[in-house]
């Protein structure tokens, strides 16, 4: 009897394979351990299944009719949506070549014909297992306002990306959706040459870079965070606004919401004319109301107050 190492979760293993006695063999062993598994047979059924049910992982033929196994694998590495998805290739090409081709076309791992069931469960498990890291982690970081993608340098590919990376590529950027926007990658391509520089010349951490884009009151910044393979870099995004800024600032220091529009516009370095012509009132009113902050914060200046706001801002983000 073969047994799964961890059953917190039903894994979908999508095998892809036109030997029907390899079909039965793999997909009765894999259905003894718990997995739930899907069959497809020649290259065109297997990207429509992978793009319809996004398995956990795929099994993959190298050797097939029509579309061969490797055109496979790198149209479903080419889809953001499958991108992700661990290959495990299934193959009797055992030639260097032939080992190099499959891991060129984007899987991490193969296993030799005739298949041996025990094998293919404990590599798969184990491929799983880091998969499953890091869309936790990826889901973590969406959880928290962040989002994650990784694009390669060569082609500006978009290698996989979180659900929130991609909405908010969509929102600032008119760019394909597998594809970095243009300005992206030319502040990546002269980031990443000066930040290895940084790094390696540096005795102690180095701040990574960052860059950003405007759209209205809106902000979207990227911070390059670590190289995940060759000329593959991870990006870590986070959008802000000058809405919630003013919110969170009401927040902390019990304001009204015009009050906390006041101070939000103070922290920036505007006078009361400016802030007055910026909410539609009058300078004097805008004193008033500011007035009304320095009691409620407790300072009796415009300094000490954008002072002690940027600072609760800080600790806000820290949190």
């Amino acid at each position: 009897m073969f047994e799964r190492l961890d059953r917190s979760r039903t894994d979908v293993v999508l095998i892809v394979d036109d030997v029907p006695d390899n079909l039965s063999l793999l997909h009765d062993a894999l259905d003894e351990a718990g997995y739930t598994v899907l069959v497809a047979t020649h290259g065109e059924a297997a990207l429509q299944r992978a793009s319809q049910s996004v398995p956990d992982i795929i099994l993959l033929d190298a050797v097939m009719p029509g579309m061969d196994g490797f055109e496979v694998a790198r149209r479903l590495k080419a889809q953001p949506e499958t991108s992700h998805i661990p290959i495990v290739f299934m193959t009797g090409l055992t030639e260097t070549e032939h080992v190099v081709a499959a891991f060129q076309a984007g899987s991490v791992d193969y296993v030799v014909k005739p298949i041996r069931p025990r094998e293919v469960l404990v590599r798969i498990e184990a491929h799983m297992a880091s998969a499953r890291q890091a869309r936790q982690a990826r889901n973590a970081l969406d959880a928290f306002g962040h989002a994650s993608l990784t694009v390669r340098l060569s082609d500006g590919r978009v290698l996989w990306q979180t659900p929130l990376a991609r909405r908010l590529l969509q929102r600032y950027f008119d760019s394909p959706e597998s594809v970095a926007p243009a300005e992206l990658m030319d502040w990546l391509r002269l980031a990443v040459p000066r930040f290895e520089q940084d790094v390696a010349q540096a005795q102690g951490a180095v701040t990574p870079p960052q860059w950003a884009v405007n759209q209205g009151n809106n902000r979207l910044s990227f911070v390059l965070h670590q190289p995940t393979g060759d000329e593959e870099w991870l990006l870590v995004m986070q959008e802000s606004s000058d809405q919630a800024a003013m919110d969170a600032l009401s927040q902390e220091f019990k304001l009204t919401a015009r009050e906390g529009e006041v101070l939000y516009w103070v922290v920036k370095g505007k006078t009361n004319r400016d802030i007055g012509d910026i909410l539609g009132s009058s300078p004097a009113t805008v004193k008033k109301q500011l007035e009304s902050v320095f009691a409620k914060m407790g300072v009796e200046t415009r300094t000490a107050a954008a002072g002690l706001a940027l600072s609760r801002v800080v600790q806000l983000k820290a949190r």
